[in-house]
């Protein structure tokens, strides 16, 4: 990272703050102690009026005609987590307020992403005055037409890109809009709905509609937000930090039935859920429903009241995410060995590959751990075209739970739900999702590509396609062309960013505090790498069969003696790491060790053989109480990536320089700092 010494000073002077603190605000684009402050102390004061985000006024008096007139209003989502999300936390404010409402998510392989023509069908079949979408729907020109043709309103909130010009509906809340002035192009698609709420809110209190029911209280819709927000990768800075935030503390309450169940069975501490725990643990198993079954599944768990209902249908999220886990290492599989057959793929800009076999619901996992490893926007396409439509009778919401017995039998039988009156044996485009590295705007090089696809949209980093099969070849080297033009040689080589360079001796228990203020991590404020030098291997062994003890000091700290003069410093006196070894895939490198170290402090010398046995009691302890392998193969792998573990069997007696991560671990109703060392 670039310093900016005088920033940092002044940042660290007036707000109080260490001074790396302040270098890691810095950092993250924070250059004034007024932006720190707001930033280390979220409020919801410090959200933007919702009614900066054009046409919201005329959604929100639109809606307010249909509560009060018991129009139909139909909610339509889109299939992932951020999606699934959005369509929850508007249907229950509007339920709550007593509209006359339903929601309706699509089927991701049989209907496709967004609004179509057909689904206005579906709804002039059910009667609908009044359709908005969530998440989806900025592209839908044939849709919301069929809709004007119908007589039915349509509000589009949305957050992805509007490629060439906004459809003609009632009203387009979308702040990525050119002419939206509201500075909220960061939202994602639950923030756009959640925003639509507030105003709703705001908007019914003028009205005195809140003198008959309670105002609710939008904190406890929080928790929906912090899901889809951080599950959906956009950057957790401003209101998404703020909100986010809350909506982790919201989760911790447990206040959900369906959330609980979903924790519980990803085998997480409700209490302690964090960040790291929405995006590799729970978004994964919301999100497989969408990718091999039908997302209306998650909506019947995250509204539903009943445990024991919630505990089944949890269950079932989570087979399901086995399974895509089983999916998408085929498909991985299966690129490796082609390119490892022709080596000349990896002389391309960009990887473009196609096949019948693959599930198009898990290809933009694949996409997005091939793109990591070999550092190249990819393209995967799935050309199978042809699919039979179940009868309209069938629905996971009314799927038998309890008369199945075992998980296997229950993934089999999960049906997947049609819309209605919808043809039979459909026959669709081949379909492909992409992802893109670094600067390279994936979805600027599909605008370029835009003659050669039946359909695209997305974001910079990633998007989806369908395209015709005899296409695909011009399609690949139309793209490859793109990229080469978009991208610069240093944009195709890892980088590991650095925050700032750490001695040991600072990691004290107020220094470990003031960095988990930084708290939640995520895209644009991610955890903090810091960089350890000269740091000693003095003694090393195994534990069990997959993790590997050490004892590390770092060459040149203070003596012992020194160090307790300055204990009104808190200055850790002297550290012993316990460090559980991981092989990590990712950042271009193969052979990138993850070590996890727990430091403890040292009161008295005690001899080595002592120290060894207490520290291997104590992670004996934590072992049984949390659980072995916490992310072994079950992290989302298309947004935040993959852990595998794997054992370092061979430990160097000095590392010249370590990255490492920082964090306290709650066990046992103490706080330990603890180190995770990244790179080596």
């Amino acid at each position: 990272m670039k310093a900016n010494p005088e920033a940092t000073a002044k940042i660290s002077r007036i707000t109080g703050c260490h001074e790396t603190v302040a270098q890691l605000l810095v950092n993250r684009g924070i250059s004034t102690p007024e932006q720190a402050f707001t930033f280390l102390n979220p409020s919801f004061q410090h959200l933007t009026d919702p009614f900066a985000l054009k046409d919201m006024k005329k959604a929100v008096e639109r809606i307010y005609t249909a509560i009060c007139n018991k129009e139909k209003i139909l909610i339509f989502g889109d299939f992932d987590a951020d999606g699934i999300t959005a369509t929850v936390l508007l249907h229950e404010f509007l339920s709550y307020a007593e509209a006359e409402v339903s929601w309706y998510i699509p089927h991701r392989i049989r209907e496709g992403y967004s609004l179509k023509s057909a689904h206005i069908e579906m709804a002039v079949k059910q009667k609908c005055d009044l359709l908005i979408t969530v998440d989806c729907g900025s592209d839908s020109h044939d849709a919301v037409r069929a809709a004007i043709k119908e007589d039915i309103d349509v509000i589009i909130t949305d957050h992805h890109e509007i490629t060439n010009f906004r459809p003609p509906a009632l009203a387009v809340v979308n702040p990525k809009q050119k002419d939206c002035k509201s500075g909220l192009d960061y939202l994602a698609g639950v923030g756009v709905a959640f925003y639509l709420v507030i105003a709703l809110r705001s908007h019914l209190r003028q009205k005195e509609f809140w003198e008959n029911i309670p105002e609710p209280n939008l904190m406890e819709y929080c928790d929906l937000f912090a899901i889809g927000t951080i599950a959906d990768m956009v950057p957790l800075k401003a209101e998404n930090r703020i909100l986010s935030k809350a909506g982790i503390t919201t989760i911790h309450k447990g206040k959900r039935e369906g959330l609980k169940a979903l924790i519980a069975v990803s085998r997480l501490d409700q209490n302690a859920i964090d960040s790291d725990d929405i995006g590799f643990r729970i978004a994964p198993r919301i999100n497989a429903a969408g990718r091999i079954s039908h997302s209306r599944i998650c909506v019947d768990l995250l509204t539903e009241k009943n445990r024991v209902k919630a505990e089944q249908t949890a269950f079932i999220l989570d087979e399901l995410n086995k399974k895509r886990q089983e999916m998408e290492k085929r498909i991985v599989d299966e690129i490796e060995k082609r390119i490892s057959l022709d080596p000349e793929i990896l002389k391309r800009s960009s990887i473009v590959m196609e096949d019948s076999a693959w599930n198009a619901g898990v290809l933009g996992i694949a996409a997005s751990r091939i793109s990591r490893k070999y550092s190249r926007p990819v393209v995967l396409i799935s050309t199978a075209s042809s699919f039979s439509v179940p009868s309209s009778s069938s629905s996971v919401a009314s799927y038998p739970v309890s008369s199945i017995p075992t998980a296997s039998a229950k993934i089999a039988s999960i049906p997947t739900a049609s819309v209605a009156g919808s043809p039979k044996n459909v026959v669709i485009p081949a379909t492909g999702s992409c992802r893109s590295i670094g600067n390279i705007n994936i979805h600027e090089a599909l605008c370029a590509c835009a003659v050669l696809l039946e359909n695209f949209g997305g974001h910079r980093m990633a998007a989806g396609i369908s395209i015709k099969p005899e296409n695909i070849k011009k399609f690949a080297d139309c793209f490859e062309d793109q990229i080469s033009r978009l991208a610069t040689s240093e944009d195709f080589i890892p980088k590991i960013i650095i925050d700032a360079h750490i001695h040991i001796d600072e990691i004290t228990a107020s220094f470990m505090e003031e960095i988990e203020r930084l708290r939640p991590f995520g895209t644009d404020n991610p955890e903090p790498l810091f960089q350890c030098s000269d740091v000693k291997v003095v003694s090393s062994f195994m534990i069990g069969s997959k993790h590997r003890k050490m004892v590390l000091k770092q060459i040149g700290q203070k003596q012992e003696q020194e160090i307790l003069k300055k204990q009104e410093r808190e200055i850790i006196t002297k550290q012993e790491q316990e460090i559980i070894t991981k092989q990590e895939q990712g950042n271009g490198s193969e052979n990138c060790k993850s070590i996890e170290a727990m430091q403890f402090n040292i009161g008295e010398k005690q001899e080595e053989e002592q120290r060894l046995v207490q520290i291997q009691r104590q992670m004996q302890v934590q072992r049984e109480e949390e659980g072995k392998d916490k992310r072994e193969g079950e992290g989302e792998g298309e947004k935040q990536g993959t852990r595998d573990e794997q054992v370092m069997l061979f430990t160097p007696d000095y590392f010249k320089k370590i990255a490492i991560k920082l964090k306290i671990n709650r066990f046992n109703g103490k706080n330990t700092p603890q180190i995770i060392i990244e790179h080596t």
